[in-house]
């Protein structure tokens, strides 16, 4: 057992690597949400030609 091949710890070190870019990766997602939660939260402009719009059918309007 005391002569081991290359391939474990070279297998070792790659999973190890997939691992950190997963975690890195995951980690990016979360600031990525984090940012676009804070920015709807600044935008809160409406845009002026739907303002007041409400979605379905409208009111009749008798004129």
């Amino acid at each position: 057992m005391a002569n081991r091949s290359t391939n474990t710890f070279k297998k070792r070190e790659r999973e190890e690597a997939k691992r950190r870019k997963r975690l890195a990766k995951e980690a990016k997602k979360v600031e990525r949400k984090d940012i676009k939660d804070d920015k709807e939260i600044i935008s809160g402009e409406e845009d002026p030609d739907i303002a007041g719009i409400v979605p379905g059918p409208q009111p009749r309007e008798d004129v």
